[in-house]
């Protein structure tokens, strides 16, 4: 096997046949991957995603990568594994590439879904979290409104008909007393209501 050096010319290519030492990084994160020493012939170049100049010693916290212009190693942060917070949405995702946090991100977990970045920390939009509250209320308000409806439809209807029972007259009158109630809950006052209780 053939021991000599290569000798790599100013143009990237081998003006003398051999082997060298070249230190491989990845095509998209640009992170160091390994050495391997490589037989060039004359004219031939090292392969590509590589170069012939060794990469520091990594650091806790720091990735070795090459530089977009494939001219040094730098050292630069770390954060894969991370989790952070899309500052438009708050939306989580966690980091996967090397390299500095983005401007449109930070490490800050919003407190609710109604949180709006405002520079500097996350505010609630109490606003939009209240209209949120009354929504739900008001679906609350629907549904216990359309199950009672349900329970006294047959008494509404032995009542029509005049065949209706004492004891289910007096259902009938405690459950519309309750629909009046549900009605009359100012939905508001969101969250926090208290429903009044059904009949026996």
């Amino acid at each position: 096997m053939n021991t000599t050096a290569a000798v790599i010319g100013y143009d990237g290519l081998a003006t003398t046949p051999g082997i060298i030492t070249v230190y491989r990084f990845n095509q998209v994160t640009r992170e160091y991957l390994s050495s391997a020493v490589e037989y060039l012939a004359e004219g031939v170049g090292i392969p590509a995603n590589s170069c012939t100049d060794a990469p520091p010693e990594g650091m806790k916290g720091k990735a070795v990568t090459r530089n977009a212009e494939n001219t040094a190693w730098q050292l630069v942060p770390d954060h894969r594994g991370d989790t952070v917070y899309l500052k438009s949405t708050g939306q989580a995702f966690v980091v996967s590439l090397p390299g500095d946090y983005s401007e449109d991100v930070t490490t800050q977990a919003p407190l609710t879904i109604y949180d709006k970045w405002d520079g500097s920390a996350w505010v609630t939009d109490t606003a939009a979290q209240h209209a949120a509250d009354v929504a739900v209320a008001e679906q609350q308000k629907a549904t216990l409104l359309a199950a009672a409806q349900e329970t006294i439809s047959l008494w509404q209807t032995d009542l029509l008909l005049g065949t209706i029972t004492d004891e289910n007259r007096l259902k009938l009158i405690a459950w519309r007393q309750y629909m009046e109630d549900v009605s009359a809950v100012d939905v508001d006052h969101a969250p926090g209501l208290t429903w009044p209780p059904k009949p026996e």
